[in-house]
């Protein structure tokens, strides 16, 4: 009769526990504080919108999401933390299009398409073609002519080597056949001086960075890199519009989870971030910075990654490029 019991009280024991890892396993996601993981030092244009992000998507998912900045390695030592997380839900990277390129720049091991499934694609930002004033063109078709006639004379600055500055450069002088000098500085930030004084003569810069000084007349707006106009220069082309329909290249952000997230708990995500997207706050915001918001579905930010990544791998090897 002991060994009964004791065999009954086992049994009710276990039962016990099977139930409430029954209960714990189907309590709705999420039931905890999530971690979005920014690969970029605090501050930066990233850093902004995944704050305002994270505020929102707190206020619908009904836990706190708390922003991890983990700089480091171009990206790639956040992107490592994120890759080794728990599949759960519970921790989101996000990207830019440089978390495409640092890979194939550095052979860093993770890749964005492979090691994480796809949530959604954020924002889309273009670029900005600026010249000194100095330089004799008004317009994207006149650059071209005269880097043409000119090869080499005109300088173009970067973010860096292997930036993604220095491969829209790279990218614009291969669709229009013309040649120019690639000047890296450490940010673009520290490149406006010296194009402003005319030390180097263009840039692709954002269009948050720029704009003061288009507004200012130091600089000349030529065109902006995406594929449509942008609301805050809406006299400016794109350099679709002015003829050059190839050349078109935008920043953009995006959120990931890692492989093998359950398709519900992504589903909710992307469904969190697209009505994040629409409050009206968030997206005059995004507006001011140049950018628009660019939700979609995991599929499509999965073919748009794959695509981005077979770009730029392209340009890397064309233009010969490699990391420092």
């Amino acid at each position: 009769m002991q060994v009964s019991a004791v065999n009954r009280l086992a049994a009710g024991l276990a039962g016990t526990v099977a139930l409430q890892f029954t209960v714990a396993a189907a309590a709705p996601y999420p039931d905890r504080p999530i971690r979005m993981i920014v690969p970029l030092a605090a501050n930066g244009a990233m850093d902004t919108v995944a704050r305002g992000l994270a505020i929102k998507l707190s206020d619908s998912l009904g836990q706190t999401v708390v922003v991890d900045n983990r700089g480091g390695g171009g990206g790639s030592v956040g992107a490592e933390l994120a890759r080794f997380a728990a599949p759960d839900g519970y921790t989101l990277l996000m990207i830019s299009a440089s978390s495409v390129i640092h890979p194939l720049m550095y052979k860093a091991e993770y890749n964005a398409v492979r090691d994480f499934a796809p949530v959604t694609q954020i924002t889309s930002q273009p670029y900005l073609v600026v010249v000194n004033p100095s330089v004799p063109v008004k317009t994207l078709p006149e650059l071209i002519a005269y880097a043409k006639a000119n090869p080499n004379k005109l300088n173009y600055a970067s973010a860096g080597n292997g930036s993604l500055i220095h491969l829209t450069g790279e990218l614009f002088k291969f669709v229009t056949g013309t040649e120019m000098t690639h000047i890296p500085y450490k940010g673009i930030g520290a490149a406006y001086p010296d194009l402003i004084g005319g030390q180097v003569q263009l840039t692709f810069g954002s269009i948050i960075s720029a704009l003061p000084q288009v507004r200012a007349g130091r600089l000349r707006a030529l065109a902006v890199t995406g594929p449509k106009r942008a609301k805050p220069l809406p006299d400016v082309p794109s350099a679709a519009e002015a003829g050059v329909k190839d050349f078109v290249m935008t920043q953009w952000y995006g959120m990931l989870v890692p492989a093998k997230t359950p398709q519900p708990v992504i589903d909710r995500l992307n469904a969190d971030i697209k009505k994040a997207l629409d409050n009206p706050a968030v997206l005059a915001r995004l507006t001011d910075d140049g950018a628009e918001a660019m939700p979609g579905t995991p599929q499509q930010f999965r073919d748009h990654l794959i695509a981005e990544r077979n770009k730029w791998a392209g340009v890397i090897r064309q233009a010969k490029i490699r990391g420092d």
